[in-house]
C-alpha cells in the first residue's frame, strides 16, 4: 500500500510540473492585450472524465484542452493497449510532445527508435517523421501537447 501510495506522489510530482507549463504559457497568452478573453477557475480545471473521453480502435483518448480552448493547443491524454499503435509514423506541420506517464512506448523519429518508460518526454519538430507505440504488456498513458490551429 505504501508504495502504491508513492507512485501516485511521484506521477503527481512529475504531471503537475509539466501541467504547470501548459498553465503558464495559456497565462502567458491572457496577458497579451490581443487576447481578450478572460478565464474563470471553472474553465481552467478539467478532471479527467471516463464517460467524456473517446473511444479509440486501440484504447482512449481525452482532451484537457481542445483546440478551441486557448489559440489551437491541445492537451490531450492517449490510452493504448498492450502492443498496438494509434497509426503509423507520419508527418505534419507542427511539432508535438509527448510525455509517458505510464506503460513502456516505442518512439521512431526520423528512421530511429527508441523504448521509453514513465517521466519520459519525447518531442517531434515540425515535419519531422514521428510515431509512438505501446511495446508493452499492459496499457500506455501518455500527454501530448500540441498546436493544432
Amino acid at each position: 500500500m505504501h508504495e502504491h501510495s508513492n507512485n501516485i506522489h511521484m506521477k503527481k510530482l512529475i504531471v503537475f510540473p509539466f501541467l504547470f507549463l501548459f498553465c503558464l504559457t495559456i497565462s502567458a497568452q491572457q496577458n497579451n492585450p490581443e487576447n481578450q478573453k478572460e478565464f474563470t477557475i471553472d474553465e481552467c480545471v478539467n478532471a479527467f472524465s471516463a464517460e467524456k473521453a473517446k473511444k479509440t480502435k486501440v484504447g482512449y483518448q481525452y482532451y484537457f484542452a481542445d483546440a478551441d480552448f486557448v489559440d489551437g493547443r491541445t492537451l490531450k491524454l492517449s490510452v493504448v493497449g498492450p502492443h498496438l499503435s494509434t497509426h503509423a509514423p507520419h508527418r505534419h506541420a507542427m511539432d508535438e510532445f509527448y510525455f509517458i506517464l505510464e506503460g513502456t512506448a516505442e518512439v521512431y523519429l526520423d528512421g530511429e527508435t527508441r523504448v521509453i518508460k514513465p517521466n519520459t518526454s519525447f518531442y517531434c519538430p515540425p515535419e519531422s517523421e514521428h510515431g509512438i507505440r505501446n511495446v508493452g504488456d499492459t496499457e500506455l498513458k501518455y500527454l501530448v501537447i500540441k498546436k493544432e490551429k
